[in-house]
């Protein structure tokens, strides 16, 4: 029986009270106050069920049992540092290793994605012995000072001059909406043709790259793919000039694009990063990370002289828990269960594309897809008002989904891992249903493919379109498999139910 100590309003209170102002929710007008979770699903303190397209943390699940006693087993005998002996620490490290090419065998164990990604950019700049970074626009590595340096998604925010000088912004490999899209021939080896001018223009001015770091796929850029071979032809220019490759994998790991265990494998066997960087999915939920480099690099950061220690990192019972993490991707075949419900997912939505002209691009792997909405397909104008509007529909219709992208137009499905077909058919059955709605409003005399009724019967001021207010800040085991035509409802039916917590 889940409880809460506070109603809604008094929470709501106390947090304006205590807590940062920076510090967002969800849905702004209205957050949902969350008190239990289970699976795929969310419920608030008055016991409605929410379908989680958000939550690539609980990745294996809210709250799954397995983890959740092997987090109490270990914790009720022993918590500590990495300081003593314990074999938690060697067999996850052992384990996590074995999922890696083997010249990625060296691991830190550290609390969190920010304190990966800040711990990669020491190892690259202590290795090299240069100091200048690349990252790509758009690019999210995490909240510390280090991270914002290299985060375009961030440090744009902050105006003109925020960008530091070692700092070096790459076009990010975006074949919809960047320079380079799906009609050039070679977008692969144009985008990296521009890295390896940066490289020399940065020693044309006596500066040297100690690094280049991307996400695998950028999630907070709009879910965004690189061309194959991208990483390749950027690595050769990059160790080229004496620097290293750092891969972040703290959103896209563990199996969550389906056909691999980590993202940065779509680019090919010949591909492997000399740092990655891990976290949110790697504890379901629990504050853990990882960065896991080669002996050479580790060898380096030995050899500066300081010492590295981490207070928290590798403690028994984070172990405890990666192990019980990976122990259920494995028992539940979740990379596969990933790869068969995404592509089951971007069929549907592919479907959906023909019907609607707001969907300008669907485009991901595995339960990581989005969908890029614009005003009108040729220009490829970002439909940004309609997004959060069909965000916000889909939270009175008890679904979980955020938008995100330069434009805040490309709606992300990045749910946890036990995400099944039925919940996809449901949650696309919906968005259809709104972009009815959106569509009709703004052209009565179009035909729809279906009724377009009033979505949770909310009336607007002006019908007509999508307006600025839905631009609101909204960041802030076996499967029954449903075919194509067939109705979600078996499980979502009842969805707005109040249940029992």
């Amino acid at each position: 029986m889940a409880t809460q100590l506070f109603d809604k309003e008094t929470t709501i209170e106390l947090r304006k009270k205590h807590i940062g102002p920076s510090c967002k929710v969800f849905f702004t007008k209205d957050p949902i106050k969350i008190i239990r979770g289970q699976g795929q699903f969310l419920y608030d303190e008055k016991g409605e069920r929410y379908l989680d397209c958000i939550n690539n943390v609980a990745h294996v699940g809210h709250c799954h049992p397995h983890v959740v006693q092997a987090a109490i087993k270990q914790m009720e005998l022993l918590n500590t540092n990495s300081r003593f002996l314990h074999d938690n620490l060697v067999q996850y490290a052992q384990r996590l290793t074995a999922t890696l090419p083997e010249k990625l065998s060296i691991c830190y164990f550290v609390n969190s994605g920010s304190e990966a990604n800040d711990l990669a950019l020491r190892l690259a700049r202590h290795h090299t012995g240069h100091q200048d970074i690349i990252t790509l626009d758009n690019a999210y590595h995490g909240h510390v000072t280090s991270l914002i340096d290299v985060s375009p998604y961030k440090f744009h925010q902050l105006g003109v001059g925020a960008k530091k000088d070692f700092i070096h912004v790459a076009s990010a490999p975006d074949v919809y909406r960047g320079k380079f899209r799906e009609d050039h021939p070679d977008p692969a080896s144009a985008y990296a043709d521009e890295v390896k001018e940066i490289i020399e223009q940065t020693q044309r001015k006596g500066r040297q790259i100690a690094a280049f770091i991307a996400e695998s796929l950028q999630s907070c850029g709009g879910q965004v793919l690189p061309p194959p071979g991208y990483f390749q032809k950027v690595a050769q220019h990059v160790r080229g000039a004496g620097g290293v490759f750092i891969a972040d994998e703290v959103q896209v790991g563990f199996g969550r694009v389906g056909k691999h265990f980590w993202a940065f494998q779509l680019q090919g066997e010949d591909f492997m990063p000399d740092i990655i960087t891990m976290g949110k999915p790697i504890g379901n939920g629990h504050p853990m990370s990882c960065v896991v480099t080669t002996k050479d690099i580790a060898e380096s950061f030995l050899n500066s002289g300081m010492e590295y220690f981490n207070t928290f990192g590798g403690n028994p019972v984070s172990c405890a828990i990666g192990l019980a993490v990976l122990d259920v991707i494995e028992n539940q075949a979740l990379q596969k269960h990933a790869a068969q419900v995404g592509d089951y997912l971007m069929a549907l939505l592919n479907e959906l594309k023909e019907k609607h002209p707001l969907i300008g691009d669907i485009r991901g792997t595995g339960l990581f897809v989005g969908v890029d909405m614009v005003k009108d397909r040729l220009k490829r104008t970002p439909a940004t008002a309609e997004a959060q509007f069909v965000i916000y529909r889909l939270k009175e219709e008890h679904i979980l989904l955020s938008a995100d992208g330069p434009h805040r137009n490309v709606l992300k499905f990045k749910p946890p891992m036990c995400f099944s077909r039925e919940d996809a058919k449901f949650v696309v059955d919906k968005i259809d249903t709104i972009l009815s709605v959106i569509e009709k409003a703004a052209d009565p005399d179009r035909e729809t493919h279906q009724e377009t009724p009033e979505i949770g019967g909310c009336k607007r001021k002006d019908p007509s379109l999508p307006n600025e207010d839905d631009e609101e800040n909204v960041r802030g085991g076996g499967r029954r498999h449903v075919g194509p035509g067939e109705e979600a409802t078996h499980r979502h039916k009842a969805a707005k139910k109040r249940l029992r917590t």
